[in-house]
């Protein structure tokens, strides 16, 4: 019981101050407020009305433009390859290099092999003409030919 004779004091202090502004409350609104300053307050508040209008309407408009760019950036990104198809064609293109560079590489060993049988033949010929050309000068001295009756024969 103590408990709520504590509480009675405040309740009551709390009850007395909610009817003495209760009271007072309307004395202020018509005290207070002239009719010109309600007037320009109403005007205020419509100007900033129609000033919140005009700043939805303008959003509006920004929003439409930005979903606009949105759906073209979209359209645009759907028909850019992907990173898996650029990097396919990138390894059919080197592929595709890399044969032909394999291709070039083995007709050019092909030719040096010719060539280097080419050379070792001539090599080979070039050897045996001089070697007859050396056994031939040392059958023909210039003195067996004066003896030689074949050789010594005018011409017909």
């Amino acid at each position: 019981m103590s408990r709520v004779l504590t509480y009675v004091p405040r309740v009551a202090i709390f009850l007395a101050g909610a009817a003495a502004a209760a009271l007072t409350m309307p004395r202020r609104e018509h005290a207070g407020m002239d009719p010109a300053a309600v007037d320009d307050l109403k005007k205020s508040l419509a100007g900033l009305d129609a000033r919140m209008q005009a700043r939805e309407a303008a959003d509006d408009t920004r929003f439409a433009q930005i979903e606009t760019r949105l759906e073209e950036h979209s359209s645009r990104l759907a028909e850019v390859p992907s990173t898996a198809q650029i990097v396919a064609a990138m390894e059919q293109l080197l592929s595709k290099t890399m044969s032909s560079l394999d291709d070039r590489l083995s007709a050019q060993a092909r030719s040096i092999e010719v060539l280097k049988t080419t050379v070792s033949q001539t090599d080979s010929l070039l050897e045996r003409v001089l070697e007859s050309l050396d056994t031939l000068q040392s059958y023909t001295e210039p003195a067996d030919l004066a003896g030689d009756p074949i050789l010594s024969r005018p011409p017909v």
